[in-house]
């Protein structure tokens, strides 16, 4: 429970228009040596002190609802008890011993592995989702005898080191050239298709012309497909589900790999332990990330049992992952979310917002589009019903307007996105749509747009 929980009852709790003066003091004393924030933290610098829950508290006293999770790994939400505790009994007990195997990596090891979907079993850990999928990607070409070309889509973010960030699209000097063998495809967004086609009529015709882009831009060296099942970075992009099935398809007839990167979308997030289990999905090679440390720093990549031979092969051990404070942290986090049944709270919550969404998209000319699975959301703002013209001004305000009314959430320009930890319930659920609710009615009176 958060000091200005105690103290006034309330949250949000708002006591000075953030970001108050003492956020502004940390930040600017920060800022003169940190370089190189990320767009939400320049919109609005608030300073954080502490968190509990489903709510945060800043240094200057004022309590938000979280619809970041930290920006989706909070997953037992801010400072879960047992999470907190299994943390400090390590911290005090063993921090590293490089890959050497520990009781917990044992159990936490075992834990995952019986979440995992079908035969993947084969596992290394890491700390962040870039080396995820690096090593992933490494693994793909041993195990594909060193074809190294792989294909992502437009739209995708699978990290910033050279092969994850040469298969996401970055848009600007700083990410190129992509590394030989990357290709990417025209994604399946059927809000803003990038063929201005219609689904189903349209056939799918993204899926031809990832067939075409393999066939034509491969040069016999074709390993593996990666993708976002559902995009995080481009706005909670959502795909009909017969994408995954004709994408395994063209695979299979290629004898390629299918690659998922559930780093964002894993750890029940979308309603399932991992997304892919929402298509009967059982893909080749998964990564994972972001809510399976609860917060703390744990990733991991897993291969169907046929090619765990390649993780001996493909040099996979790493300084820092696996560590005993890590595994601590992760295996608490799996026990939590099986034990308070958290993957129905999901459902249940992520349910209730989306038929909110679904009014406010009704009610406001602006709303061109809500989206998404579980508690993965996202609100699209659009120039006018009726279009899909993205409305970049207009997100920036409403993210801002509602930051400071006590909503901490994720803006993306015209798309905002929706993440609170999956421990959110229904009552702050409301609070924080009513504060969106408010923030686009108070945009749209500024823009002078009729509802």
């Amino acid at each position: 429970m958060t000091a200005a929980f105690k103290k006034s009852g309330k949250i949000p709790d708002i006591l000075i228009t953030p970001p108050g003066p003492k956020s502004k003091s940390w930040h600017e004393r920060a800022a003169r040596h940190m370089k190189g924030y990320s767009n939400q933290v320049k919109q609005f610098p608030v300073v954080w002190e502490s968190g509990q829950g489903n709510t945060m508290t800043d240094v200057d006293g004022n309590t938000y609802i979280d619809f970041s999770a930290g920006i989706y790994c909070n997953s037992t939400g801010h400072c879960h008890p047992k999470v907190s505790e299994k943390i400090k009994e390590y911290s005090d007990k063993l921090m590293n011993c490089h890959d050497f195997t520990t009781p917990v990596k044992t159990l936490f090891l075992e834990k995952l592995a019986s979440l995992l979907p079908g035969s993947i079993n084969g596992i290394q850990l890491y700390c962040g989702g870039s080396e995820a999928v690096e090593a992933a990607l490494r693994a793909v070409r041993v195990i594909k005898g060193g074809k190294y070309e792989m294909f992502s889509f437009w739209g995708d973010w699978h990290g910033k080191t050279m092969a994850s960030m040469s298969l996401s699209s970055l848009g600007n000097e700083a990410f190129g050239p992509r590394a030989a063998g990357c290709h990417l495809s025209p994604t399946p967004n059927c809000f803003r298709c990038p063929f201005k086609l219609k689904y189903p009529e349209c056939g799918l015709v993204c899926m031809d012309i990832l067939e075409g882009t393999i066939d034509n831009e491969g040069t016999g060296m074709q390993a593996a497909v990666i993708m976002e099942l559902i995009q995080g970075y481009s706005g909670t992009v959502v795909y009909p589900d017969e994408v995954y099935s004709r994408i395994s398809e063209i695979c299979k007839k290629r004898e390629m790999l299918f690659v998922v990167d559930e780093i964002l979308t894993g750890m029940g997030r979308t309603g399932k332990m991992f997304c892919c289990e929402n298509f009967g999905l059982v893909p080749d090679v998964i990564t994972l990330g972001k809510g399976v440390g609860g917060g703390f720093p744990v990733s991991a990549f897993a291969v169907k049992e046929e090619y765990d031979w390649a993780l001996e092969k493909a040099s996979a051990s790493t300084t820092y992952g696996g560590n005993p404070i890590a595994c601590a942290a992760g295996l608490a986090t799996l026990e939590v979310i099986e034990e308070e049944n958290i993957l129905e709270n999901v459902n249940a919550v992520g349910a209730h917002i989306k038929k909110r969404l679904f009014k406010l998209k009704e009610n406001h000319s602006i709303v061109g589009d809500v989206r998404g699975r579980g508690l993965l959301l996202a609100i699209d703002l659009v120039k006018g019903r009726g279009t899909n013209e993205a409305f970049v001004e207009a997100g920036k305000m409403v993210y801002e307007k509602a930051f400071s009314n006590g909503l901490a959430w994720i803006p993306a320009e015209n798309i905002l996105r929706l993440a609170p930890p999956l421990t959110m319930t229904e009552e702050l659920a409301d609070k924080a749509i009513d504060i969106i609710d408010e923030a686009i009615t108070e945009v749209e009176k500024y823009f002078k747009i009729s509802t």
